[in-house]
């Protein structure tokens, strides 16, 4: 599922860029509890592609990034 996969890119850059949900929210001008939703699959089921590309201007990365399959299982 793509959302899946984005949602698993998006905890892992912000954890090794060693940013807090918070951190990311403000860079990516979110709310904290949206980027919770977004990171969470209980609780956010879709997200908008503005979103994500505000995310990954928060992230500093290129769009396409967060689209990404992992290697391996996902976490």
């Amino acid at each position: 599922n793509i959302y899946d996969t984005v949602r698993y890119n998006i905890r892992k850059l912000r954890k090794e860029k060693g940013l807090t949900q918070q951190d990311l929210a403000d860079l990516a001008e979110l709310s904290h509890g949206y980027i919770r939703e977004i990171e969470s699959p209980k609780m956010c089921t879709t997200f908008s592609l503005d979103a994500v590309e505000k995310i990954a201007n928060g992230l500093d990365v290129e769009f396409k990034v967060l689209f990404e399959e992992p290697d391996g299982e996902y976490k």
